[in-house]
């Protein structure tokens, strides 16, 4: 299997977990589409972890000027 990009396998774990919820498929798929998803779900994990850690590393470079750093409002719940 080609590696795939990180939408692809995002994509690919929504399917899985529409697959799971339903209720006419024999358990033994269902535990398969289970199995797939949670090694899906631990290498998307990984893959924020690094990018979250490139994003820290870029936002404290050094040579970035403390009036340069760009402002990220990713989580920014308040509308």
């Amino acid at each position: 299997m080609a590696t795939k990009n990180f939408e692809e396998r995002l994509e690919r774990l929504e399917a899985l977990g529409e697959k799971i919820r339903r209720t006419d498929i024999p358990l033994d798929d269902a535990l398969a589409a289970f199995e797939e998803g949670i090694k899906l779900a631990r290498t998307l994990e990984k893959d924020l972890s690094k990018i979250e850690s490139r994003i820290e590393l870029l936002m404290n470079s050094s040579e970035a000027k403390e009036d340069e750093k760009p402002e990220l409002d990713l989580f920014n719940t308040q509308e």
